[in-house]
């Protein structure tokens, strides 16, 4: 079976464009998947067929491909037709139009709406179901928000377009997952942030998703302190005693989840627990991300979990004094379209 992933390219003026005309003309959509067979509900027999149908500006991509001394032939895709694999050197594209003319490397606020614009055509044929899921170039959310238009990012845009009152976002590399309780927040507001409602609502999040769309029966989480030593039995804080340990106990007898912790983070990314694990929740974003950066930058991939749909994205930013030089590296785009294609389609 052939299913249709879209990848918004993303900021035209960084490396997402290029990423679209690397990945098809260097082939890499016809390899065999390097990747995918460490992926849960995936077998090592299993060669996931894609096609993967980029919405952009078809002149931004002809004028990189240019510069970029690539071959591409763009193939208008009708989201009602059946999916088909395209050949070497096709991009699959659903066009949408830039405002002004796009150069690599230089940004343009007039150009914020025309990124939006095809996130929301994405969302929009994944709300139908016309494709299996979407993964996201990157965006530079500075320009967006300097045009006047508030934006926060793809998790929360996503979030709000879907109906969605919470997400997680979590982060995947072979081998290791993460998950966060809390996002992009000063480290002074975290400890607030963290309550029994919102942890309770994230764990049931991460443990559904993690069975729905990971398709494992009786997924275990890893689930770090907050402070030091995991408060060092309130010595160092109270947070582990007064939110984090209700809440397991709760969610452990009232829906059965494999939770263990509060486990000290810097003893939590070692084999001794993460060999029997399938996910460990982070209590905020240096907590866990670096660990798994370490591990597998430019092999990891983001993912949006608790939407309706589903949507991977890269794990790097835009590049801006890349775009154009063909000096990039595709792995997170690959990783993320492995993650999207191993991941069950929501069924509520």
């Amino acid at each position: 079976m052939i299913k249709r992933l879209l990848y918004t390219a993303g900021e035209p003026a960084g490396i997402g464009p290029d990423l679209a005309i690397l990945y098809a003309n260097d082939g890499l959509a016809h390899k065999a998947d390097t990747q995918a067979s460490s992926l849960e509900n995936t077998n090592t027999d299993r060669k996931p067929q894609v096609q993967l149908v980029t919405i952009a500006d078809p002149d931004v991509l002809l004028k990189r491909a240019k510069q970029l001394g690539r071959t591409i032939k763009l193939i208008d895709i009708n989201p009602f037709d059946t999916p088909y694999m395209l050949q070497k050197g096709e991009i699959g594209i659903i066009p949408v139009k830039t405002e002004e003319a796009v150069t690599a490397g230089i940004l343009n606020s007039n150009n914020a709406q025309y990124v939006l614009n095809t996130l929301h055509t994405a969302t929009q044929l994944c709300l139908n179901k016309q494709c299996h899921g979407i993964v996201t170039g990157p965006v530079q959310k500075s320009i967006i928000n300097d045009s006047g238009i508030a934006f926060s990012g793809h998790t929360e845009y996503f979030a709000e377009k879907t109906n969605t009152n919470k997400v997680v976002m979590m982060l995947a590399t072979e081998g290791l997952k993460v998950a966060l309780a809390t996002t992009h927040l000063p480290l002074k507001d975290v400890a607030q942030a963290i309550t029994q409602d919102s942890l309770s609502t994230i764990l049931k999040i991460l443990y559904r998703d993690m069975q729905e769309k990971f398709g494992l029966q009786n997924p275990r989480i890893l689930v770090c302190g907050l402070n030091p030593h995991a408060g060092e039995g309130g010595h160092l804080g109270h947070e582990e005693i007064d939110t984090i340990i209700p809440v397991l106990e709760k969610l452990k007898t009232e829906i059965g989840i494999d939770c263990l912790g509060p486990l000290p983070a810097d003893t939590l990314f070692t084999p001794k627990y993460l060999d029997k694990a399938d996910v460990v929740l982070a209590m905020y974003h240096d907590q866990g991300l670096p660990v798994l950066k370490y591990k597998g930058f430019g092999a990891a991939a983001n993912i949006t979990l608790g939407l309706p749909i589903i949507r991977t994205s890269v794990d790097h930013g835009t590049a801006l004094d890349l775009a154009g030089t063909g000096n990039i590296d595709t792995g997170s785009l690959l990783t993320a379209i492995d993650y999207a294609l191993a991941m069950k389609a929501p069924q509520h």
